[in-house]
């Protein structure tokens, strides 16, 4: 567990971090609390998976999709099928509003376009993510069919305090009672190989 979700984030970090650091945005953080953390954690993760679809050559990102996000299954349609993991990432403080919903290939049939010879990834279709109030978040958290694995942080402030701290893991967090998580954590497994991946991928500037 120690390459989860938090070293997902080391390089969405970054930009977050840059983005944040003037005292306007400071006040602007106060204001607005977790939704804005919410509405800009969204969008970085969608940024984030569409450049890397995008990024070089697409035989290099269709290597970055087949490696991520396709599962061998004989009895699957064609032999394999698609990572469809499913993550609430939330707050313990009712008062943030912060919630995310994070979808990895929600629509197969849309993971691809063009002709059968020129098919590419779909940059826009390998994650989707949306944010929710905290009335929908609690309705859906415990739904199975809806998400797979709630990570739940202890606060808004302690996902900030986290920019300061990018090699922190998850372990660490658990024991520090900053993160929880709730449901099925084998896909933690999967969100951390998927992170180092990231990663390595990624080549953003340094702020």
């Amino acid at each position: 567990m120690h390459a989860a979700f938090p070293r997902f984030t080391n390089e969405i970090d970054q930009v977050m971090k840059h983005g944040f650091n003037t005292s306007k945005a400071s006040v602007l953080l106060d204001r607005v609390g977790g939704k804005l953390v919410a509405k800009g954690m969204a969008f970085l993760l969608e940024l984030v998976f569409g450049l890397l679809v995008l990024k070089d050559l697409p035989d290099k990102s269709q290597k970055f999709f087949d490696e991520n996000f396709v599962i061998v299954d004989p009895d699957a349609v064609g032999g394999k099928r698609y990572y469809q993991g499913k993550f609430l990432i939330r707050t313990r403080k009712h008062e943030d509003d912060m919630n995310v919903l994070l979808k990895f290939c929600p629509d197969p049939d849309e993971l691809f376009i063009g002709s059968p010879s020129t098919e590419v990834v779909n940059p826009l279709a390998v994650v989707s993510t949306k944010t929710l109030t905290e009335k929908k978040a609690a309705k859906i958290e415990k739904n199975p069919d809806k998400v797979d694995l709630v990570i739940r942080f202890k606060d808004v402030e302690s996902i900030m305090q986290l920019l300061k701290r990018p090699d922190a893991d998850m372990v660490g967090l658990l024991l520090e009672n900053l993160v929880q998580l709730t449901g099925n954590v084998g896909h933690l497994f999967k969100i951390g190989a998927i992170a180092a991946n990231v990663e390595q991928a990624l080549d953003l500037p340094k702020f």
